[in-house]
């Protein structure tokens, strides 16, 4: 017997559902946010991201929240935003704020302290917008 994969509406599905609970936001609003420039790229963060690799994954959610972190952060202002996202979620997920702190120092390391510096700064911001003092 075959077996068949998830259709892509499916896998769209599952991963706006998986966005909404790790993220604490609407998925709607990320995908409008890309509706005028690029709705491709929002239905794929979707599907892959979310519905594929969150997924299928062995890691549980708060070890992938802090390797988001972490790499998130390597990026420096690139990837500034999703940083912030993600800082938030990592918080949903029981990442504690020093946990959050520690692993942006670690990432001075490998990536330097002006990389670590900005990531301190953004999750200095999460939490002063965040009321729960975790």
């Amino acid at each position: 017997m075959v077996e068949s994969s998830p259709t892509t509406e499916d896998r769209f599905s599952e991963g706006k559902v998986t966005f909404e609970k790790i993220t604490g936001l609407p998925a709607n609003a990320f995908l409008d946010g890309l509706e005028n420039v690029a709705p491709a790229f929002g239905r794929f963060v979707m599907e892959w991201e979310f519905a594929d690799v969150y997924g299928s994954s062995s890691l549980d959610l708060k070890t992938r929240e802090t390797i988001m972190i972490a790499a998130c952060a390597a990026l420096g202002a690139t990837a500034a935003p999703i940083l912030k996202l993600r800082i938030g979620s990592a918080l949903r997920a029981g990442v504690s704020r020093q946990e959050i702190i520690d692993i942006c120092i670690q990432v001075g390391i490998p990536a330097g302290l002006p990389a670590a510096l900005s990531a301190i700064q953004i999750a200095g911001e999460v939490f002063a917008a965040v009321k729960n003092p975790s």
